[in-house]
């Protein structure tokens, strides 16, 4: 048998309390964080320029335009570069392919 006395209730209550504090300042600071990423995030999204009105989607070769897209096509790829009207309409002029999911020949009025 040990000889020290058992805790009183109090003294787990206080154990309990401090264990509890110590909780609370962890999730003290995860809302910070969370607070921090959450206004970088805004920040972020203001400082984004607006999406193109219409983007030319490069080939594979890097060089070669394969589709014209409306800017916010889905179905454009990652080596999709934003365009103005007018270089839209002469990439169609030219053969580039309308995208056939957002059909900017129509929008941009140069039906085939």
């Amino acid at each position: 048998m040990s000889d020290s006395p058992r805790p009183t209730r109090l003294e787990k209550l206080r154990i309990v309390e401090g264990f509890l504090r110590h909780q609370l300042d962890q999730v003290d600071r995860w809302i910070i964080q969370e607070e921090q990423r959450q206004a970088e995030q805004q920040r972020g999204e203001q400082a984004r320029p607006p999406a193109p009105d219409w983007m030319i989607e490069q080939g594979l070769d890097g060089r070669a335009a394969v589709y014209v897209h409306v800017g916010d096509c889905h179905m454009a790829g990652k080596r999709s570069r934003g365009v103005t009207r007018e270089q839209a309409r002469q990439a169609l002029a030219a053969g580039v392919d309308a995208c056939p999911h957002c059909r900017p020949d129509t929008a941009l009025g140069v039906l085939e």
